[in-house]
């Protein structure tokens, strides 16, 4: 038994927890928020980085110190029903329903839709996606070899990708940075942290976090300590990767402006910049890149939902699971990716909040002295917030008035809850929650002991 990894081990694990979050979404994202931030940049960059990358680690390291097996074990800890419920919705949300066929969908529309015709588009995302999923099977059906693939070869290969554009933009910028755009003109920093759920990164790190702890435990760690240093430190790789992409990435949407205009996805800016530096070999590039990003992220989603179904469902198998999931996969991102997102962002605004509020509760835990009906009250007090978001987010996305019954509901809200309108309206409640529990139950054990003596 070791507490320790060399520094090459933490380089793999963390180039192969990197991977896993790196998907298409996270170049496209970044690249809008520059273009809309303008020289509210940093701010916004700020707010960006918090839930797209500091939430992750959190995740993962909440995951580490709860010392649970699973999603569905932390989750548990507020009642086992919501456990299940809430472990299937994530992992169907981050696995066939969105996240996974948002990643061939995003790597298509941006990275090859351009060499085939316009009458021929759903053609060729049919030819596009059938071949990537076949590859993320073939890498699915092989969890074990799962660091290998991805920490020692796709990975770096991502990296040296990306740096090379992003080192032409810095040298070269395109332009001047121009003035901030909608949201962006007054609070940049809380609208980037909304933009940042768009990743999704915060809900897969719950479930990469057992993927991770895993293989830190396959290389000889195994005391709590240890998987919790490892964990940290392996995050820490993987952050810092994510992050110094965010920002150049941020920065080319930035200076875009002047010479490409301003778009309403991230894709035509991240193509726009490549075919800007290097011409056609620029786009060949630009296409590596995301799929090999998308392809990634893929194998990490598919392996994550067949084992997690696979302990649901211990009779059907691995194998089956992996292949039904990918199957539907397939299908979904043949809808396209317009139809994909528009469906997912109400999704988003339900379980972002439930899933930050459950990292919270995991490290404050001992604070409350682990009661459940502290975990109860703050999850169910979020969710009522969090699934009137949901509600309002997709009335707006399929363009319809709100129901009778839930305007009243958000005028309340807006008139009694602090940042609500910011879409952060559960996080003082929540907070509020915590400390009555972990002051109340404190006093009272006082109580208690006093009587005693």
């Amino acid at each position: 038994m070791k507490d320790k990894l060399s520094f090459s081990s933490y380089a793999v694990v963390g180039f192969m927890l990197f991977a896993l979050f790196f998907g298409a979404g996270n170049l496209i994202f970044p690249a809008q928020l520059g273009q809309n931030a303008g020289t509210n940049f940093w701010p916004a960059v700020l707010g960006f980085l918090l839930t797209g990358v500091g939430l992750p680690l959190l995740g993962i390291l909440a995951m580490s110190y709860s010392g649970s097996k699973n999603l569905q074990e932390l989750a548990s800890r507020i009642h086992p029903a919501f456990g299940i419920t809430f472990t299937v919705m994530l992992y169907l949300t981050i696995g066939p329903f969105f996240a996974a066929p948002r990643t061939a969908t995003v790597a298509y529309d941006v990275g090859f839709s351009s060499f085939i015709s316009e009458g021929s588009q759903q053609t060729g995302l049919l030819i596009f996606t059938l071949l990537f999923f076949l590859a993320t099977l073939f890498f699915s059906l092989k969890p074990g070899k799962l660091i290998d693939y991805i920490g020692k070869l796709l990975a770096p290969s991502i990296v040296v990708l990306l740096l090379i554009l992003l080192v032409m933009v810095i040298a070269k910028p395109m332009g001047e940075i121009q003035a901030p755009l909608g949201d962006f003109q007054g609070n940049a920093f809380v609208q980037g942290f909304l933009e940042g759920y768009n990743t999704m990164d915060a809900l897969a790190s719950l479930v990469f976090g057992i993927i991770v702890i895993k293989t830190i435990r396959s290389l000889g760690v195994t005391s709590t300590k240890g998987v919790l240093a490892a964990t940290a430190r392996s995050g820490l790789v993987a952050i810092t990767l994510l992050g110094m992409i965010y920002v150049g990435i941020a920065y080319l949407g930035a200076v875009s402006t002047q010479e490409l205009g301003v778009f309403t996805t991230g894709g035509p800016v991240l193509s726009g910049g490549a075919a800007y530096y290097f011409g056609q070999t620029g786009t060949i590039l630009l296409a590596v890149i995301l799929t090999l990003a998308c392809l990634t992220t893929s194998i990490g989603l598919t392996t994550a939902c067949a084992e997690y179904f696979q302990t649901l469902f211990p009779k059907v198998g691995y194998k089956a699971f992996a292949i039904f999931f990918t199957g539907i996969t397939f299908i979904i991102a043949n809808f396209g990716l317009a139809n994909i997102i528009t469906y997912s962002v109400p999704v988003l605004m339900l379980l972002y909040p439930l899933a930050i509020v459950l990292m919270l509760l995991a490290f404050l835990s001992g604070f409350f002295q682990h009661k459940r009906v502290v975990y109860a009250i703050t999850i169910a007090v979020t969710f009522l917030i969090s699934v009137t978001d949901g509600l309002k987010s997709l009335c707006n996305s399929l363009g319809i008035e709100y129901f009778d019954w839930l305007t009243p509901i958000l005028s309340f809200y807006e008139k009694v809850l602090p940042l609500y309108n910011q879409g952060l309206g559960w996080l003082l409640p929540a907070l509020l929650i915590v400390l009555f529990g972990s002051v109340a139950l404190r006093g009272f054990h006082v109580r208690a002991n006093a009587s005693v003596k």
